[in-house]
């Protein structure tokens, strides 16, 4: 198999990049609701990716977190990306654990500063774009200019001519609408999914190769340590494998797979072995090298990424 042939169709890797304050958490939570992830008489807490004390008490996305959410067969991943130009190297880590960006930009604001900086990584990386007008029910909306606005940033940051055949959808957050045209009805937010499984590529990868798994992100648990969060690009994983860890500085640290996550909405369950060429989560090195653990998914800005390799057993 061709490391080019797509290996999960059924798959689906976005991450949303924005500017602060254009509602980006607050349609990551519409998506969670009208996906099925609550339950109808579930009470949910209002921005409920911004888990974090500080996020909440200042209304901005700081660390960047990772959910799932069901569209008929098709699982979607989403990254939600801080978007305050500070935290931009939290934004950059998440790039490499997708294969499409929905940019999201104020109906009245335009595209700002932070926008054009993780808009230029993302066109760099050759993802595929989706472009989201969100708050299209502000009196000071001004949706045409704004998405020339947008045009005029993809031209100045030399994105190549498929990225510029960008899908434009114009949301409300709030109410969870959206559609294809700045006047057009919304009851919604059906047409931004299926927006999602349509442009954006599924997946690729070669499971007959080697394990090849990039942490992208680094989380703690009191019961098993470190968690790395990260992308399977090629090969597969279970619980009991061998594996080594390639650090930065070329040293391999040798362990063993001891649990296995995947993201189904804002929790983690327990998997024997993830999808190929997706993303999961397990844990990581912990007290002695004998008894380091493994965990693939997500970083914080003080750790470095690292790639994940196989070991053949013994």
């Amino acid at each position: 198999m061709s490391s080019q042939e797509v290996a999960n169709p059924l798959r689906r890797n976005v991450a949303i990049i924005a500017h602060v304050d254009h509602g980006k958490t607050t349609l990551v939570d519409a998506l969670l609701h009208q996906s099925g992830t609550f339950r109808a008489n579930e009470r949910v807490a209002e921005r409920a990716m911004d888990s974090n004390e500080l996020e909440r008490e200042r209304g901005i996305t700081i660390l960047a977190k990772n959910t799932a959410v069901h569209y008929h067969d098709v699982l979607i991943n989403i990254v939600d990306t801080p978007g305050h130009a500070d935290f931009g190297g939290e934004v950059e880590r998440t790039l490499s654990m997708v294969d499409g960006v929905m940019l999201l930009v104020d109906a009245s604001e335009g595209p700002l500063p932070q926008t054009r900086f993780v808009l230029r990584k993302a066109l760099e990386r050759r993802l595929t774009p989706i472009v989201v007008i969100n708050k299209i029910d502000r009196p000071d909306a001004r949706a045409g200019e704004v998405l020339n606005e947008i045009y005029d940033l993809f031209i100045d940051l030399d994105a190549v001519e498929d990225q510029l055949d960008f899908p434009v959808l114009y949301t409300n957050a709030r109410t969870g609408t959206a559609s294809l045209t700045a006047d057009g009805e919304a009851t919604d937010l059906r047409p931004l999914f299926d927006a999602v499984v349509k442009h954006v590529p599924p997946p690729r990868g070669n499971p007959g190769a080697p394990l090849q798994l990039l942490v992208a992100n680094l989380d703690s648990s009191d019961y098993l340590g470190r968690i790395a969060i990260g992308r399977i690009f090629n090969g597969r994983v279970k619980i009991g494998d061998a594996v080594a860890v390639v650090k930065l500085d070329t040293a391999v640290q040798h362990t063993k797979v001891t649990k296995l996550y995947a993201f189904d909405g804002l929790k983690r369950v327990d998997i024997q072995k993830p999808r190929r060429a997706t993303s999961c989560a397990s844990p990581a090195s912990r007290t002695s090298p004998s008894a380091r653990r493994l965990r693939t998914w997500s970083t914080r800005s003080r750790f470095r990424r690292s790639r994940l390799t196989s070991r053949p057993s013994r």
